[in-house]
Formats: structure tokens, C-alpha cells, sequence
């Protein structure tokens, strides 16, 4: 399985390159050269291996179908000893819960830190220091968060050796419970820098030092955010572990309905689409900040400046530039390279918008691809949020609602409705006071966890003093 670049360059890699790459030189995002395709026989194999073998070998033959360049046994090996009971709580890993009339919940809240980011992080962890062990070579993690990425990366990457986390997020724009799990890390190879801005300023400079090529290959720069191919396929597996949950044979689809923000989660929704898994819809849930949700509605993807990205409680979805979106838009472009190019590398940097209204093929989106989308807001999300409790005797975080609200909205009564679970609620309490008037539970572990001390520093929404400071720390 060879990997190219969303925006044409004609070099082909293996996936051990990408993996400790990010993005591609020309600025493009990696995908598969094919979509390996699961058909009725495969997918019965798979149902199979998930209900006698668990999660972990389930991850191990869907990894393998795009991984050929680390030995089966060492990737089986590295897969059972991410997915683990220990690790996330269960031994189903990501268990479902029923909530209504076929409306199910699928649990990606259970790793270490109450997010379903720790699903690809991981994994992603035990994938570098494998691949670094063998070459001898260390990596220097340049991130951006905009809540859960940052804590998932850092505890996935605490303590492994030849590797730096170097950790950017909005300053004062996360919970202060997601705060207090990056900043209260002493780690050595942990660095925390609180960015004066919004996530997009954070992504930005993620990629303005990532495609500083010489930067980039002097200090060995590396990327966890959802641009790293790696992380999107560890993501892809839950889609198969949720399908089979909620069906009894491979004739019946399901649909899955994602909060979504920089579109790496339902992404993978796509990928495991384009495989073969009878997935129905795949519903696009967003907050306030609806770039999205327009795009899918109107054609027009218009990202919006740091002024125009609202803070909302919902944070991890505070976002106006979705990453990710490169790869969908290049599967529904026939995978053009130049007109990624000219979209994502041109038009976007000039403009802040392309418009494919015209173009036949948006509506090939929802057609094709099965994409619909919708938009919650905090008194939406305060609604569902009581709802739920009050119904279910269930207590939902708030990105969560957010997924279930547009899920309501969206559904088919004849086919399995999932919603995406995006973090425990204890990581966003003071909505969860709001709307029920009391505190939700909060693990023991992480009893008093704000009042640790802090290791953070706050700085400009400058790439060039992120790269001075990296410099400094690896010595250069």
C-alpha cells in the first residue's frame, strides 16, 4: 500500500514514512493510492474476530490492510497492547449504549484522558517509539489543540522514548478541567504553549513550521492533530466495532452521526464508507461555528478569521478551518490533485472561501457519499443535555449533545442511529451545572487535578518564536 498527497505531488510512500512525516512537502494531506474494500465475506471475518477476539485484533485486520511495512505480528503485538481493559476501563473498548427507538451511543470516552482522541493516540504512541526504536531516530511532536488532542497526545507520549511533545492551544479557550490535564504534566519531553488566539492560529502555525521543509527535517518535526494519516485509521475502526454492535447480519446500514470540527472523526466515518461498511449517513454535527454545516448545505467552504470564531461551550469544536475537509474534497473531486491545489492551496489563502455550488459534484456529497449535516447551539445543547438525564437517567457532555441533537433531526427510523460519544462529561462541568444544576462525576484519579501546579507558557501567534523555542529545547 503506497500513500500520495491530496494536492498532486507524484512521490509515493509507505506508511511508516508518513507516519513520523504529517503533511506532505507540497502541503497536501496523505491518503491511500485505494480504499482496500471489505466486502460481505470480509466483513462477516471481521464480525467474527470482534465478537470471539475483541477490539484489538478487530484494529489489527483492518490496520493491516494499509500497513505492510511493519511485520504482522509486531502490528498485532502493538494493537493488543494499545486496546486494552486497563487502558480504557472495558473490555469492549467502545461499548454501546441504547438510548431510543434505535438511537445508540457508541463509548470512545473511556481511555486516559475521558476523550475519544486517546482511541487513535494511543495507538499512535506505541506506533512512534516502535518506528523510532527501529531506526534509531528521535521525533519532535509539533501539535494544536483545541482541547483533546493535546491531553490524548501527552499521555499517549509521556515517557516514550525518542520522543518531544511540542503542544499548542488557544489560551484561556479550553475547560479549565482540560487545561488543568495538559498543564499539570511535569514530564521533561512535555511542552505546553498557550497561544494568544484561537485553535485556527494554533493549526497555522502547525503548518507554517511543517512546511518549513529544512526546519522541518533539521529538527525532525512530526504532527498527532488528525493531519496525520496514522491517527484518522487508528479512528477508522470504531466505525467497523460500532456497525457490527448495532446490526445482526451485513445486510442491514447504519448511520452515524459525528460532532464535528476539523472533520477528522467523521473523516474516518468516510474512509470506512468508502471500504465497503454499509454506513446510511454520515451527519455532520456542529457548533456555532458552522463552516461546515454551510459547506454542506450550500456548496461554500468560507472560513472565518479569529474575530469571527465564537466561543462556545462546546470548545473543541471552536474551529473555522477544518483540516481535514482536504481529503473528502479530493475523493469528491475524482482525486484532482491540481484543483486541490488550486482550492485548498490557492483560492483559500487568497479568498478565505471556494464555492463548488455549481460544481455537479457537491451534490454528489450527500448522494454519494451519504453526507448530511445540521448545527446545535448552547441552548440547543443545554436541552439535550437535561433531556437525556431526565430520560434516560444518562449525563452526556455537551460536543455529545451536539452529535445527538442533529442526530434526532437526521434520523431514519428504520436504520441504527449512532452517535459518536466525544468526551465524559466532567471535562465541560460548568455547562453540565447548567443544564442539570449539579456536577457530574469525576473519576478518582483526577480528584483536585486543577489545583496542581502548571507547566505552560504563553506566547504570540508567531511560528517563527515556536520554532526559536524548539530550537532552544532540542539544543540547536
Amino acid at each position: 500500500m503506497l500513500y500520495l498527497s491530496t494536492r498532486g505531488a507524484p512521490e509515493r510512500k509507505h506508511f511508516c514514512e508518513i507516519l513520523l512525516e504529517g503533511l506532505a512537502p507540497d502541503g497536501g494531506l496523505y491518503l491511500p493510492e485505494h480504499y482496500p474494500q471489505v466486502d460481505g465475506n470480509a466483513l462477516t471475518r471481521l464480525r467474527k474476530v470482534y465478537h470471539e477476539q475483541g477490539y484489538a485484533d478487530l484494529a489489527f485486520e483492518i490496520l493491516s490492510l494499509y500497513i505492510d511495512d511493519i511485520p504482522a505480528d509486531d502490528l498485532r503485538a502493538l494493537c493488543r497492547k494499545t486496546y486494552t481493559a486497563e487502558v480504557f476501563g472495558t473490555g469492549e473498548i467502545v461499548p454501546l449504549r441504547h438510548l431510543e427507538n434505535g438511537v445508540w451511543i457508541e463509548a470512545l470516552s473511556n481511555g486516559p484522558t475521558l476523550a475519544f482522541k486517546d482511541m487513535a493516540m494511543q495507538l499512535l504512541g506505541n506506533l512512534f517509539e516502535y518506528e523510532l526504536g527501529r531506526r534509531g531516530e528521535q521525533l519532535n511532536i509539533l501539535g494544536a489543540t483545541s482541547g483533546d488532542t493535546g491531553s490524548a497526545a501527552e499521555y499517549a507520549m509521556r515517557g516514550k522514548k525518542g520522543v518531544r511533545v511540542f503542544m499548542t492551544s488557544p489560551h484561556g479557550r479550553m475547560s479549565p478541567f482540560q487545561q488543568a490535564q495538559m498543564f499539570s504534566l511535569q514530564d521533561a519531553n512535555i511542552y505546553n504553549i498557550a497561544i494568544e488566539g484561537v485553535f485556527d492560529d494554533c493549526q497555522d502555525i502547525v503548518k507554517a513550521v511543517s512546511n518549513d521543509l529544512e526546519f522541518k527535517r533539521k529538527y525532525k518535526i512530526g504532527t498527532v492533530n488528525s493531519i496525520n494519516w496514522a491517527r484518522l485509521l487508528a479512528q477508522v475502526v470504531y466505525y467497523f466495532a460500532g456497525y457490527i454492535q448495532a446490526t445482526e447480519s451485513n445486510s442491514q446500514k447504519v448511520s452515524f452521526s459525528v460532532p464535528s470540527g476539523n472533520f477528522g472523526n467523521v473523516c474516518a466515518g468516510h474512509v470506512a464508507r468508502m471500504m465497503g461498511l454499509p454506513i446510511d449517513k454520515l451527519v455532520v454535527a456542529t457548533n456555532e461555528n458552522d463552516v461546515l454545516d454551510e459547506f454542506f448545505r450550500t456548496g461554500v467552504y468560507r472560513v472565518r478569521g479569529s474575530a469571527d470564531t465564537h466561543e462556545t461551550s462546546s470548545p473543541s469544536m471552536d474551529i473555522s478551518k477544518a483540516s481535514n475537509f482536504e481529503r473528502f474534497v479530493f475523493d469528491l473531486l475524482g482525486r484532482d490533485g491540481a484543483r486541490i491545489q488550486a482550492l485548498f492551496g490557492d483560492a483559500l489563502n487568497r479568498e478565505g472561501r471556494f464555492d463548488l455550488s455549481q460544481d455537479p459534484s457537491f451534490a454528489q456529497a450527500a448522494s454519494r457519499y451519504g453526507f448530511v449535516s445540521g448545527k446545535s447551539t448552547h441552548a440547543n445543547r443545554l436541552a439535550t443535555i437535561r433531556a437525556t438525564w431526565e430520560q434516560h437517567g444518562m449525563v452526556i457532555d455537551t460536543h455529545t449533545a451536539d452529535g445527538l441533537k442533529v442526530a434526532l433531526e437526521c434520523r431514519n427510523p428504520a436504520i441504527p442511529m449512532v452517535v459518536l460519544e466525544t468526551a465524559l462529561p466532567i471535562k465541560f462541568a460548568a455547562t453540565i451545572v447548567e443544564a442539570l444544576g449539579r456536577e457530574p462525576e469525576r473519576p478518582a484519579k483526577f480528584a483536585g487535578i486543577e489545583a496542581l501546579p502548571k507547566k505552560v507558557r504563553v506566547m504570540q501567534a508567531d511560528a517563527a518564536a515556536v520554532k526559536a523555542l524548539i530550537a532552544q529545547e532540542c539544543g540547536g
